[in-house]
């Protein structure tokens, strides 16, 4: 009965120690293109630094070295897709619905969205996604100037920081709150969710859309952006107990299972029949979250993945299948790029003058 106390004592200790942590999901200043100047315009980049990712490798053999050095792409702003809703796909809509980046007063470069939708009064959606599957576990790794990706010794992405987190300091540890590129690890019980959107009075309502570690995806519906300018759109845990003694208090095991994360899946603009069609514009800066964490930060006597490299190896075989995915598509678009018509106009009719 007394070790039973001092279990329970324990327990409620720990779950009573976790203090809601704020970290910043994605930061959407931070993906502007600084690298790879445009083919038609050797001072405007294409590409963002930090988040590129090299598809060459699920390419085939059948591409020259040429080719294959430049399949990169990364999460800089005009990466990113709007798929529409299938009813709502004809061909004036898609090519009048994009990204880019947007120069902002107060906040330098943000994500600017057009989205067309239907003008005939039917209901319709629009997602805005990112190009890839933000991976959770990407290595380390320096990036020059033509985009090369050369990994750092010892950032396997696992138990260091992956590229697409929060940096290490020079203590050692992650830093979430200046997390910006699509994911945050150690998430346990989500708490807030807030996005920084620019309104322009339209009816349209936003949502955000999360993915676990599991795989799961959750649209957090954030509100309306019925309002002009700059505004914070808030959602709070309905099902977040705040009260300890209230929480159904459990043990996991601590390894091998994977620290658990969140990373951001894009925006859901909902328009509904009965309003406005056509153009819709939008603006985002960023998308932060409060969370409680998921295991505490101890010094633990062993690095348990040193000694079996399991998280490892699982999750290298999911990055290996999700960059075949993603690699897949990458390379139809690739050569789709490559096929298609460079000219705008036709060339002069040559006049065969026989005087």
């Amino acid at each position: 009965m007394k070790r039973m106390f001092i279990l329970v004592a324990i327990v409620l200790f720990i779950v009573g120690s976790l203090s809601a942590e704020e970290a910043i999901l994605i930061d959407f200043s931070k993906l502007t293109a600084d690298i790879i100047p445009d083919q038609n315009n050797e001072n405007k980049p294409t590409q963002n630094r930090q988040t590129m990712m090299d598809y060459s490798n699920v390419a085939g053999g059948s591409f020259t070295t040429e080719q294959k050095s430049v399949m990169k792409t990364s999460l800089a702003i005009a990466n990113w897709d709007v798929v529409l809703a299938s009813s709502s796909q004809n061909v004036a809509n898609r090519a009048y619905s994009y990204t880019m980046e947007s120069p902002s007063k107060q906040w330098g470069t943000v994500m600017g969205v057009r989205i067309h939708f239907p003008v005939e009064n039917w209901n319709s959606w629009a997602m805005i996604k990112p190009p890839f599957d933000i991976p959770a576990f990407e290595p380390g790794a320096e990036i020059d100037d033509e985009g090369n990706i050369q990994p750092v010794e010892g950032g396997n992405g696992i138990t260091q920081p992956s590229r697409f987190e929060a940096a290490a300091g020079d203590d050692g540890k992650v830093d979430n709150t200046q997390s910006a590129y699509g994911v945050v690890k150690n998430v346990g019980t989500l708490k807030s969710v807030a996005i920084n959107a620019y309104g322009l009075n339209f009816p349209h309502s936003v949502s955000v859309i999360l993915i676990d570690s599991q795989g799961n995806s959750q649209n957090v519906f954030m509100g309306y952006l019925n309002y002009d300018g700059w505004g914070e759109l808030r959602w709070d845990n309905p099902s977040y107990i705040s009260e300890v003694r209230n929480r159904e208090l459990r043990i996991y095991p601590l390894y091998p299972f994977s620290t658990p994360f969140l990373k951001f899946g894009g925006f859901l603009i909902r328009r509904d029949g009965a309003d406005i069609g056509g153009d819709f514009i939008g603006y985002f800066k960023d998308v932060k979250i409060i969370y409680d964490k998921a295991v505490l930060d101890t010094d633990r006597d062993i690095d348990d993945e040193s000694v079996w490299n399991i998280i490892k190896e699982r999750e290298t075989a999911k990055k290996v299948w999700e960059m075949e995915q993603f690699g897949e598509g990458q390379v139809l678009r690739y050569l789709e790029s490559q096929k298609k018509a460079t000219e705008n106009t036709f060339r002069p009719t040559e006049t065969n003058n026989t005087n």
